[in-house]
């Protein structure tokens, strides 16, 4: 008979219209592995599943999503407390899989945070129960404290209790070292030893009894649990063999493993704080008041109480507090703590300022237009977090290898006391061989070598105003060989000015007026270069203005109809460029691009050509240097003309393009690309980019560029420099390469160490030395990338 319990699965379903719909959903759910009955309800578009308990939450949600419809999801964050080493984090990760509604769990060791993905609202005290279960603490994150940030009070009590350890084992240990150098045998008394000792083993090392038994009863196993077995083993055989009269005591080997493990993870902590730098100098830049601008009178409010809408006056040299345009004076910015620009930036009227900035030498009034959550730098700060927090794909070995660590190293360690005790019949030997295994085993090292090296690679790209969205952008970044460009306000200024008008009926007066009033209210740069230089004229109302995507615009002007657009949008009304095309030829040869405007209805007829220069960046020529010099192939994609497109090339050295390309289009493109066997990064700024950018393994977008292309990156950068774009991946593959040096420290750490000590070449001293210095390496390592300069 079974008698398996069954576990209950409520998931809620969007997108379900009619009962075919439900039905739809309750035969994918049915065919499930483990289901035994399965309940859909149209009206409150949930599902409820009574199923075997190894069926995940996860697994329900990718059969809703199978089937055609989605499963709607929220995102906690937790902060952990407890964890020590790679195992702790997957126990966490296990535990928060386990709650009815989560969907994905993800924990990082060294920011002390779980990203917890659930399926409708999951309760955080569910979530914090889970943890609490496992033998760990768990509370819900807050913004004002960034994960893995050690609280300073918290490093200084560990401090002094570091130096009461030291002193304490000073004593045990010079005694020996004298010994041991020919000076006299200088031993202190046994139980002067065990009143030295004891307050280490049970005051210093409390923090490892406490964590251990946590994780007996969670039926787990841990880093501490392994220290608090070693130790208690050599300070237990040191009080058997004083009261049973014995020679050879071992309380300073004890002494020693407990106050250098302490010492190691106090190192460790100091370091993990240099790792959150990024975030909490972003943090900084919040300004805690706002001086606001109503009815005439200023008054000073909490930066809380800002509206939009609001008119904030900025004196000179304070920080603009929130995202906003100027409406009446005119400064100098500095933004290089959010974009890396290293030069104040000029701002006048109608200029938008970011939130975090220090306003240079002028009073500025600004009016707010982004505040809170949604400002600019709350959205750089969430995603530095986000990426630090996020684990990267070469991850999951270690988590393989965690989950089974701790309990393979016990199996170890006792092998070798039954190995020792009965090759010599010395238990006091065996017994202290067993405890180096369990003390150099430790997995502290492995778990803290890759997320260390994300934080530190991550955070050094923030700071120099790249942004990297998570760690497997940051994984896939650094392995690019093809990046594929958009030309305008990526390669280009994308500021054009008209630089030529020529009337097919000589009336080029008419040709700029009529131009003008085709492109009313557009916001494109074609369009304003045209209201600029049509300044003064008099232009009639448009009518019907419709974009069309990839070739112009149409509208009625005066009861006529007319289009605005490239060569294509002639060709598909007819109508032929006549005694302009050379003119339009020498234009595009000179890298301008070339507009045309024509009648549609009634007659069908060319009104004339209009030519636009656009100035490439003074840094596109580097940018596209420097990718070739790291072996990178460069690939052109516009919409632009054939002729101006190979001008660009050319000037820049870009080695393939493909011009007169559609939105749509520049994503076929870029899946060629990928066929070929290459690894793409597709770099644009606007909304025509963002099918390129979804379609590319790694999308790039120009932080100057629209919304919809920066959410669409997997990495933005925060100012229009297209150096940047080398500077990232240099960051990418430096921080890889740290991940695999501390991936080959950590493992090599216990490699040699366990198969050392099991042998009986290490005593547990060295052996607590080594494990200690091997966490303390693998995080300095990491931290090393803080001294990397970019060329841009």
């Amino acid at each position: 008979m079974n008698t398996t319990t069954l576990k209950e699965i409520d998931i809620p379903i969007e997108g379900m219209s009619c009962m075919s719909c439900a039905g739809r959903v309750e035969r994918a759910l049915a065919a499930l592995p483990g289901v035994r009955s399965v309940s859909v309800n149209l009206a409150s578009e949930s599902a409820r599943l009574s199923a075997e308990p190894g069926l995940s939450t996860a697994q329900v949600a990718d059969a809703v999503m199978g089937a055609g419809y989605q499963v709607p999801s929220a995102d906690a964050t937790l902060t952990i407390s407890g964890m020590t080493c790679a195992s702790c984090a997957g126990r966490v990760e296990k535990a928060l899989a386990g709650v009815p509604g989560v969907l994905e769990a993800r924990v990082n060791l060294a920011t002390e945070r779980a990203l917890v993905r659930t399926a409708g609202n999951v309760e955080t005290a569910a979530l914090v129960q889970a943890v609490e279960r496992a033998g760990y603490q768990a509370a819900p994150a807050t913004a004002a404290a960034p994960g893995g940030a050690a609280a300073p009070d918290l490093v200084a009590r560990d401090a002094w209790q570091i130096g009461i350890a030291v002193a304490l084992t000073l004593p045990l240990v010079l005694p020996m070292l004298a010994d041991v150098l020919g000076m006299g045998h200088l031993m202190l008394p046994a139980w002067v030893q065990w009143l030295l000792a004891t307050p280490v083993q049970f005051w210093i090392g409390a923090r490892f009894y406490r964590a251990a038994w946590k994780a007996l009863l969670a039926r787990t196993g841990n880093m501490d649990l392994l220290v608090a077995l070693g130790t208690s083993a050599a300070y237990g055989l040191s009080v058997f063999e004083w009261l049973g009269g014995g020679g050879h005591l071992y309380f300073e080997a004890a002494a020693v493993v407990i106050t250098l493990v302490r010492l190691g993870k106090w190192l460790e902590a100091r370091a993990k704080r240099q790792t959150t730098e990024a975030i909490r100098a972003l943090q900084a830049l919040r300004p805690a008041t706002a001086r606001v601008r109503k009815g005439g009178a200023e008054r000073e409010v909490e930066i809380g109480a800002l509206r939009i809408g609001d008119e904030v006056v900025i004196r000179p040299g304070e920080r603009m507090p929130m995202d906003g345009v100027i409406i009446e004076g005119a400064t100098h910015a500095d933004e290089s703590m959010l974009t890396g620009e290293s030069m104040p930036v000029t701002k006048g009227s109608g200029d938008k300022v970011i939130g975090g900035a220090v306003n240079g030498e002028g009073l500025v009034v600004a009016r707010a237009t982004a505040l809170g959550a949604e400002s600019t730098l709350a959205r750089i700060i969430r995603a530095v977090e986000d990426a630090q927090a996020a684990k990267a794909p070469v991850q999951r070995l270690v988590d393989k290898v965690s989950a089974v660590f701790v309990p393979a190293v016990i199996v170890v360690a006792l092998a070798a006391f039954l190995g020792w005790w009965l090759y010599n019949g010395d238990w006091s030997a065996a017994l202290l061989n067993a405890v180096a295994v369990l003390v150099i085993a430790c997995p502290c090292a492995l778990g803290l070598a890759t997320p260390t090296a994300i934080m530190a690679g991550t955070g050094v790209a923030a700071r120099r105003g790249i942004l990297i969205k998570d760690a497997e952008a940051l994984e896939l970044l650094h392995g690019v060989d093809v990046v594929a460009f958009d030309k305008t306000g990526t390669l280009t200024e994308g500021k054009p000015r008209l630089t030529a008008h020529i009337a097919a009926n000589g009336d080029h007066g008419e040709l700029l007026a009529l131009s003008a009033a085709v492109q009313q209210g557009s916001e494109h740069p074609l369009a304003r270069a045209v209201g600029a230089a049509a300044a003064g004229l008099a232009t009639a109302p448009a009518a019907d203005v419709q974009a069309v995507p990839g070739y112009g615009v149409s509208a009625t002007v005066g009861g006529a109809s007319y289009a605005l657009g490239n060569a294509r949008l002639l060709e598909r009304f007819a109508v032929s460029t006549g005694a302009l095309a050379d003119a339009a030829r020498r234009h595009e040869d000179a890298g301008e691009t070339v507009s045309w405007l024509a009648q549609t209805a009634p007659q069908p007829k060319l009104i004339g050509m209009l030519a636009f220069g656009d100035a490439l960046k003074a840094e596109s020529a580097q940018a596209v240097q420097a990718l070739k010099a790291a072996g990178i192939r460069t690939v052109m994609l516009t919409g632009d003309n054939q002729g101006s497109a190979s001008h660009v090339a050319a000037q820049l050295g870009i080695d393939e393009v493909h011009a007169q390309v559609l939105p749509e289009g520049k994503a076929g493109i870029v899946a060629q690309l990928k066929a070929q066997g290459g690894r793409v990064a597709m770099v644009g700024d606007g909304i025509n980019d963002a099918p390129a950018l979804a379609a590319a393994d790694i999308g790039i977008a120009m932080g100057g560029g629209t919304d919809v292309a920066m959410h669409t990156a997997g990495v933005t950068l925060m100012r229009g420099d297209p150096r940047l774009l080398a500077d990232a991946i240099d960051i990418s593959r430096r921080t890889y390469a740290k991940i695999r040096q501390n991936l080959f420290w950590a493992f090599i750490f216990n490699a040699v160490g366990v198969p050392l000590a099991a042998f009986g070449l290490l005593n547990p001293m060295i052996a607590g030395a080594a494990m200690a210095f091997s966490s303390v390496t693998v995080v300095s390592n990491a931290l090393l990338l803080r001294r990397w300069k970019g060329a841009a």
